[in-house]
């Protein structure tokens, strides 16, 4: 059975973001539905306080693969696509070495914690290369599971609070022993009307990036989530930021992407970082481009 890994996958992902005829194209997941598949046809309303289903980027996957940077944000240089940074955000940027955006460097030469396949963490697998994803519901919590990576996440909605101590986000009941900062945070979330869920994220291990372009965070990273369910067969995502040792006030990173339904039966793709995947590509691609000798 044929396997598919990170590496060469996000290398052909790459060549094919700079290709003019797939900027003029939906690059589709297999069997994916999409809404140029259905134009002009008018959805049913949406179901009350319901995120569960299997859901893909509505335009395609080119409308959520973030390459260069949080989409309201493009690494870019433009001043206007800056993110609010406080100085000391302005230097922890510059110190990270993406291989994305206006500060990218050859890929060998990068400190991204991801390409050693280290936990991207949350919010950067919505900010980098969200595909497809499924949310399950239980009367306790809202489960979201991506494809990238095969990971998952547990938005407790029992009524809990964030945890006071940024250092015990862990607490699973009053009595549970105190938990390490988490590389996908620790998050809570209610409804706040029949067709709107908010979640709140914090507890987050310092040593991810928000996106692929290297903006970082501290720990005193929070993120909040808007899901706001539009009719049965679209869902928008917003991600707010909000840190304030690295940026002077709250920024919008997504703002109203459009997922769209899929069917029940639809089987998400396999998307996994393989270390023996990745040292073939330093050793072969990535350190000859560098001028550097594998060893």
């Amino acid at each position: 059975m044929a396997k598919r890994f990170v590496v060469p996958k996000i290398a052909v992902i790459v060549v094919l973001m700079f290709s003019p005829l797939t900027r003029a194209q939906v690059r589709r997941q297999p069997g994916a539905l999409y809404d140029l598949d259905k134009k002009g046809e008018k959805s049913a309303p949406a179901p009350r306080r319901d995120l569960s289903g299997i859901w893909e980027p509505a335009k395609g996957a080119n409308d959520a693969v973030q390459a260069d940077g949080a989409k309201t944000v493009p690494s870019d240089g433009k001043p206007e696509h800056e993110p609010p940074y406080s100085p000391e955000g302005r230097k922890a940027f510059l110190a990270n070495k993406p291989t994305f955006g206006f500060t990218q460097v050859p890929s060998a030469l990068t400190n991204d914690p991801m390409p050693g396949c280290d936990p991207q963490g949350f919010p950067r697998i919505v900010l980098h290369n969200f595909r497809t994803s499924q949310i399950l519901q239980t009367p306790d919590q809202v489960l979201i599971l991506y494809e990238f990576n095969k990971k998952w996440r547990v938005i407790w909605t029992d009524g809990r609070e964030l945890p006071k101590d940024p250092e015990q986000p862990g607490w699973a009941t009053k009595d549970a022993p105190p938990a390490e900062p988490k590389w996908w945070g620790y998050s809570v979330g209610k409804w706040m009307d029949d067709y709107t869920f908010v979640a709140q994220s914090d507890g987050f291990h310092d040593g991810t990036w928000l996106d692929n372009a290297g903006r970082p965070h501290s720990d005193a990273l929070r993120v909040r989530e808007r899901y706001r369910r539009v009719d049965r067969d679209h869902l928008e995502m917003t991600i707010t930021i909000d840190d304030p040792k690295m940026y002077t006030k709250p920024w919008v990173a997504l703002e109203k992407l459009s997922l769209r339904l899929q069917s029940p039966h639809f089987d998400i793709s396999e998307m996994e970082c393989s270390p023996s995947e990745t040292a073939k590509y330093n050793k072969f691609f990535a350190n000859p481009a560098a001028g550097l000798d594998d060893k």
